[in-house]
């Protein structure tokens, strides 16, 4: 016979709507009287009804985090930073302190149909939170369709975040927090370190050209480029190569931008795993970095200042970021004032970078 709420209550010696309360963890229940229905919960071995309990509260215990590919270290940090925040609150691994949710990875390859599939799902799993992370396709239809969706999600309770993803231009209220990376002022600083060195034919490895994320950050590699009087310049704004957020990126834009500026002496890639593509399509050329062509990233991903030369970049703290989102989806820190947080990049300067060579 499967153990039920009232067993644990007769145990603990309280009302089953105070086992409910320390379960579920949305009110304050005394700390000895917390403790003895704990105790319970272990030696009966009782386990939730995790449907009837979010029938009942109109939510369930489940989070959709989602990411474009949990393979990128980019998205997996984050994710897993999230994830950290909401599994068990009472350290010891237990899950018993009540308030845990269940983080469940969706991986969205990218693909905007995906992208509102996955809300879907989670809006019928009556998912207490829902985390976004990362960019967004740069297509006004596909903003207003998930602005919607998220809004039929807020309605229903779940708490929605946004990590690292842009605030909405619809339905803003329908999200709890957005904490979007200062990208624009990431790429202008990259951009503007390298044109301080003395570079003046700077090539750029971007990203997906549809993606929220590469517009930011070519945004500010332009607005550096137009503050030194190369706005205009074939050799600043022509030398712009896309494709996907992957080394063979850089490799083949490393060609293409050789081919098309054969006196190149920079290149700033899309982000870090680009810009080992870049290196790989340098040394292929004979050409040494940073002595013949300096090469930047950006994110500081992990293996960054393991790379040979170490990648000069742009640091977001993707780790506090999705620490920080798990919190707010799990509403144990308050939103922030009018609901956005811009995340600030930091420029990291190492060796992959340095002064043309005169001559």
């Amino acid at each position: 016979m499967s153990v039920t709420l009232s067993d644990v209550a007769n145990r603990a010696k309280v009302s089953p709507a105070t086992v409910s309360r320390v379960l579920n963890g949305n009110y304050p229940v005394a700390a000895a009287t917390r403790e003895r229905v704990l105790r319970a919960v272990d030696e009966l071995d009782y386990v939730l009804n995790g449907p009837a309990s979010a029938l009942a509260a109109s939510t369930s215990d489940l989070v959709g985090i989602l990411v474009n590919d949990i393979a990128d270290p980019f998205f997996g940090i984050m994710a897993s930073a999230a994830q950290a925040e909401m599994g068990c609150r009472d350290g010891d691994g237990t899950g018993r302190a009540g308030g845990e949710k269940l983080a469940v990875v969706c991986n969205t390859g990218g693909a905007p149909d995906r992208e509102l599939t996955y809300l879907t799902l989670l809006q019928r799993q009556r998912a207490a939170a829902v985390v976004l992370t990362g960019d967004t396709v740069d297509d006004p239809a596909h903003g207003a369709a998930v602005a919607a969706k998220l809004a039929r999600l807020a309605e229903a309770g779940t708490r929605v975040v946004l990590c690292g993803r842009p605030p909405l231009t619809t339905h803003p209220d329908a999200v709890l927090a957005a904490l979007p990376f200062d990208n624009r002022g990431g790429g202008r600083a990259l951009t503007a370190h390298l044109l301080e060195l003395g570079h003046r034919r700077i090539g750029y490895a971007a990203g997906p050209a549809e993606r929220t994320t590469t517009r930011h950050r070519l945004e500010g590699h332009r607005e550096a480029l137009a503050a030194a009087g190369l706005g205009g310049d074939p050799a600043g704004r022509g030398l712009t190569v896309h494709g996907p957020y992957g080394r063979r990126t850089g490799y083949e834009a490393a060609r293409e931008l050789l081919r098309r500026e054969p006196g190149l002496t920079a290149v700033v890639a899309a982000n870090d795993t680009v810009a080992l593509g870049v290196c790989a399509a340098l040394r292929e050329a004979g050409l040494r970095v940073p002595e013949d062509v300096s090469v930047a990233g950006f994110d500081d991903l992990p293996f960054s200042a393991d790379a040979v030369p170490a990648l000069t970049t742009v640091r977001l703290p993707l780790q506090e970021a999705g620490a920080r989102a798990g919190r707010l989806a799990l509403g144990t820190e308050k939103p922030p004032p009018g609901r956005v947080a811009e995340v600030a990049a930091e420029l990291v300067v190492r060796a992959s970078t340095g002064a043309p060579r005169t001559g």
